[in-house]
């Protein structure tokens, strides 16, 4: 009997000690092997994160001046657990930062972590704040965009958001290379979510995001604004837009569109009667307002296309400078007659003459000569219907006929840049291929980053250059003999293209008034095109356009270090 008890206990012992063994190496692997895993566990319950944002990329143009910069701001917030003075909290917050109480009340009593207030709060109001030693509210340092320039270059460059996000713009565009990467604070809290005093953060510095160097000079930028501002204020246009663009390399040094908007307040309108509008319409004014013309818009061109189809026809055969023509003032085309812009015609004239008198039926005639399936090809080779790829979001596209539904008057309207649309930006750069020696260019803004700098892609040999040659002779008369005149600056040799087309529908009396010029007509560095939208009294191109590239011109050729060709 004794036997059998003494092996129970035995046995019971054996079972006692197997299961403490068991115990002692679960705690053995659990404190030594897996400790890292267990404390960080228990950390995270006990730890709360505080975001610390970087500090965006600074754009300059090209010479380094700075177009977009941070300002240090604070974001306000409040954690539920730590508000011991609830009402005084709701009180002082919707006091200093100018919130309805209520709005402020709602965060307040929310069950949650951490709720923001208001961000892009400024220092001397956040220190206020701070100041009042208020238990669960939250003063971290942030950034807010900040433009020193405010209303230049404004569709172009764009803003950011609440977040230092890119909305509009350069800033969205290029927002991975101008963003960098938050940092964070990690603070011990105790089991109520108090953050425990005196113990030690954690604490991850932010990166700075990557600084952007445009091709933009802002000087430029300034002579065109200005101009443009004053051509809408002159002829109480709807609007106004200038592109100035290196015609060798796409390099854009500006993009005007007149009325610009401040980007350090850029949800409020440059219009009257702001009050009066619905949400909806305040809106879809915004989106108006952010609008660029430049690339998101398309048009027709009027005369100013008259390059594309003058370069179609030398570079086709089609046509010699010498070809002789005769406009009695229009043509009958099948059941049309299309007449020039001078009523009573031009008389024989050469293809010469007829570029520099802007001559309607010369034109018809030469597409005709060349034909629609020939023309396409050089619409297509002269990147007309594709978008330019510039760097700027928002570009639109080309609005062409099938080819299929080309017949005699619809080639014949196209030739003088009427019944197509495209953007300003397709027909600066298909004007730039032809007077650079046939290279298309992408247009661009962007010009390097602090590690590299940013290729685009070049299209070469889309024309000869025998007609680019000749068609920088010819735009060069339009300036100095022809409907360009106005343009002409003495002691430079300028080209250049007139334009006065009739916005759709027909009949309206509403025009878009245009002159795209480019310097030196031997060697061009320099293209500017203008357009002028809806403008009252005179709004012949050749009239209103073309002085306003001129008074542009003055201003920046001698900048640029172009030298006069000849005595004056």
């Amino acid at each position: 009997m004794r036997t059998m008890q003494k092996k129970r206990l035995l046995g019971m012992l054996a079972v006692i000690l197997i299961l403490l063994i068991s115990v002692i190496g679960k705690l053995s692997w659990v404190m030594i092997f897996q400790s890292d895993k267990y404390t960080k566990l228990a950390k995270d319950l006990h730890q709360r994160e505080r975001e610390i944002k970087a500090p965006r990329g600074i754009i300059y143009d090209r010479n380094g001046v700075v177009l977009a910069s941070n300002r240090a701001v604070c974001s306000i917030s409040v954690i539920h657990s730590q508000i011991t003075e609830p009402e005084k909290v709701i009180e002082s917050l919707s006091s200093l930062l100018s919130i309805d109480a209520a709005e402020i009340r709602k965060k307040v009593e929310k069950v949650s972590a951490r709720e923001k207030i208001k961000s892009n709060v400024p220092k001397e109001t956040a220190n206020e704040i701070r100041a009042l030693n208020l238990d669960g509210v939250m003063v971290d340092e942030d950034y807010k965009r900040y433009y020193p320039y405010e209303e230049l270059a404004s569709t172009v460059l764009g803003f950011t958001g609440a977040d230092n996000q890119g909305i509009i713009g350069l800033e969205v565009k290029y927002d991975d290379i101008l963003q960098g990467e938050n940092g964070y604070i990690l603070t011990m809290t105790d089991g109520k979510g108090i953050e425990i005093p005196n113990e030690e953060e954690e604490r991850q510095e932010p990166v700075s995001g990557e600084d952007l160097y445009l091709t933009m000079d802002i000087q430029i930028q300034k002579y065109a604004q200005q101009i443009c501002e004053k051509m809408k204020e002159a002829k109480n246009a709807n609007r106004v837009s200038m592109i100035v663009m290196n015609p060798q390399n796409g390099e854009l040094y500006a993009m005007v569109n007149v009325p610009e908007f401040n980007l350090n307040e850029p949800y409020e309108l440059n219009i009257k009667n702001e009050d009066q509008l619905s949400a909806e319409e305040k809106q879809e004014q915004l989106n108006k307002m952010w609008r660029n013309w430049c690339v998101s818009d398309t048009y027709e061109p009027g005369s100013t296309f008259k390059i594309v189809t003058a370069s179609a026809g030398l570079e086709s055969g089609a046509v010699t400078l010498s070809d002789t023509f005769s406009c009695p003032g229009f043509r009958i085309v099948e059941d049309r007659r299309i007449r020039c812009h001078k009523r009573g015609g031009h008389g024989s004239e050469t293809f010469k003459e007829g570029v520099m008198n802007s001559c309607n039926p010369v034109f018809m005639d030469v597409a005709a000569r060349v034909g629609k399936t020939k023309m396409y090809e050089y619409y297509k080779t002269l990147g007309l219907f594709e978008k330019t790829g510039v760097d700027v979001p928002g570009e639109a596209n080309s609005i062409m006929h099938q080819l299929k539904n080309i017949g005699a008057v619809e080639l014949a309207t196209m030739a003088f840049g009427q019944s197509i649309q495209i953007t300003p930006l397709q027909l600066m750069r298909a004007a730039s291929a032809v007077v650079n020696g046939g290279t298309l260019v992408t247009p661009h803004f962007a010009m390097k980053t602090e590690n590299e700098s940013l290729e685009f892609e070049k299209k070469e040999h889309v024309i000869s250059k025998q007609t680019s040659e000749l068609m920088k002779e010819v735009l060069e008369a339009v300036v100095s003999e022809g409907s360009g005149s106005k343009a002409k600056i003495d002691g430079y040799r300028i080209g250049g293209k007139t334009a006065t087309s009739e916005k759709l529908p027909r009949g309206t009396g509403k025009y878009i008034s245009s002159f795209i010029g480019f310097a030196s007509a031997e060697n061009p560095t320099v293209m500017a095109l203008i357009l002028i939208d809806e403008p009252e009294g005179t709004y012949y191109g050749g009239q209103i356009a073309a002085p306003a590239v001129k008074e542009l011109f003055q201003n920046i050729l001698p900048y640029l270090g172009l030298k006069e060709s000849f005595g004056s």
